[in-house]
């Protein structure tokens, strides 16, 4: 569009493609087992309830016969010496000079407690439609720990990301419309910017621009000059893959 303003023109792009919208309030339909997720929520869920009470942990049964290693003079006085060089200020002098009167063994406990646990989230994903088929409702959803998941090595921090399955559909890609593109950031859909030479007036002193060859605009490269680039949402496949994600972490 072109407006004029006394004796200067200027001109305004009008986009053709109207505001990205959020998904409607419907999008998400009610699975099985995922009720409280109707509405786009989710979160953590606790584990069933075992089908068979869990016989507590038995204690360990005690050595009738306890085994202690005597120390001698000179390991107790090397350790003494290793604990007083650990310290910088530490005074050496006790360590190596001093007169070991008495010795007395004593029973200690070292406890080392370390917890390895499970929990499972939920929430809904989407990703670009690349083929894969909607099966949402073609058969009942597994819920949430009845999905198989392997569990890395005891005490190791993991997360595993699942697609549950037979909760996908595929809906429009609320970005772009289903058109694939958006206007392009840098020419404003327009395929064209102004000439960063002469500020868009065609003009450098007296003499034209030879930069834009005195139009005043230049090609966008950012968009190779066709003022759209690639939905971000939907990577130009114009659909989204819905569907329900399950997050495991160990």
């Amino acid at each position: 569009m072109l407006i004029c303003e006394g004796n200067y023109r200027k001109k305004v792009t009008i986009s053709a493609y109207p505001p990205p919208s959020a998904p409607p309030a419907n999008m998400f339909g009610t699975v099985p087992g995922y009720e409280g997720m109707a509405g786009g929520g989710g979160g953590y869920l606790p584990p069933p309830m075992p089908l068979q009470p869990v016989a507590p942990p038995q204690p360990s049964r005690e050595p009738e016969d306890w085994s202690i290693p005597s120390l001698s003079e000179d390991d107790a006085r090397d350790a003494f010496k290793d604990y007083v060089s650990s310290h910088c200020c530490y005074n050496e002098g006790p360590a190596s000079d001093g007169v070991i009167t008495k010795m007395e063994p004593y029973d200690t406990y070292r406890y080392r407690l370390e917890t390895y646990t499970e929990s499972r989230s939920t929430e809904w994903a989407t990703k670009p439609h690349e083929g894969e088929p909607a099966d949402f409702y073609t058969q009942t959803a597994p819920r949430p720990w009845e999905v198989p998941a392997t569990a890395p090595n005891l005490f190791t921090n993991h997360t595993e990301e699942i697609r549950v399955p037979y909760t996908s559909s595929v809906k429009d890609c609320n970005s772009c419309h289903s058109t694939g593109t958006m206007p392009c950031d840098e020419c404003h859909g327009d395929g064209s910017k102004v000439c960063w030479v002469c500020n868009g007036s065609g003009k450098r002193g007296e003499e034209s621009c030879t930069q834009c060859d005195a139009s005043g605009k230049e090609r966008c490269d950012k968009c190779d000059s066709r003022g759209t680039k690639e939905c971000e949402t939907c990577k130009g496949k114009r659909q989204l893959l819905t569907y329900i994600q399950l997050k495991v972490e160990w």
